[in-house]
């Protein structure tokens, strides 16, 4: 049995515990024999993130506490920008700083829960949500996923990013996202990836 080290750098409080299920559901189809370690997050804006010399310094705080054993995960909402034009840039940024360690950044185009929305039908009756819950065309476009979340949720129910996320993080239909979602088929690669550094060094 392989293991791999991963400490993710993310936004939000959901994510927190939602990105560690992602590695391990991701390490689970490509290797069921590794059991990837995943350390608690460091919790960072997106926005102080995009500004000069932060992102930096959270990468290389990071390959400090890996101590060379390990790689770096950042995953963030583009929200209105373009994961296609940011993601390279903080890349390079972030390849920069990492020491030499494996490091991937991760764009969710809009927000981590249109991932959910591209595989609407795969939640159905998880967390309270109708067994008549339907795909929205174009699920990447929609500006507040976690309010359509929302309006689908019983009366009386809110979604709730720290106990919601994770949860329906370890049950959406992983292959449907990806054939709807670009950014999730992306971070679906990228996190394969990432592992298959870890193996190899």
């Amino acid at each position: 049995m392989m293991s791999a080290q991963v400490l993710p750098i993310v936004e939000g409080h959901g994510e927190v515990e939602a990105v560690g299920v992602l590695v391990r559901r991701i390490a689970l189809d490509l290797d069921p024999g590794l059991v990837p370690i995943v350390l608690h997050p460091m919790r960072i804006s997106a926005s102080k993130l995009r500004k000069s010399g932060e992102l930096e310094n959270a990468i290389e705080f990071a390959a400090r506490r890996l101590a060379g054993a390990g790689g770096v995960l950042v995953v963030l909402d583009c929200d209105d920008g373009c994961p296609a034009t940011e993601g390279p840039k903080l890349l390079e940024r972030a390849r920069l700083a990492c020491r030499g360690l494996p490091v991937c950044v991760v764009l969710a185009k809009r927000e981590f829960e249109a991932w959910f929305l591209a595989a609407a039908e795969s939640l159905r009756g998880k967390r309270g949500l109708p067994m008549t819950l339907s795909r929205p065309g174009e699920p990447e476009e929609i500006r507040d996923a976690k309010g359509w979340l929302d309006q689908h949720l019983p009366s009386g129910r809110s979604y709730a990013e720290t106990t919601d996320q994770p949860a329906l993080t370890a049950v959406f239909d992983m292959d449907v996202a990806r054939r709807n979602a670009d950014s999730f088929d992306k971070c679906y690669r990228d996190i394969r990836h990432l592992i298959d550094s870890l193996r190899a060094r």
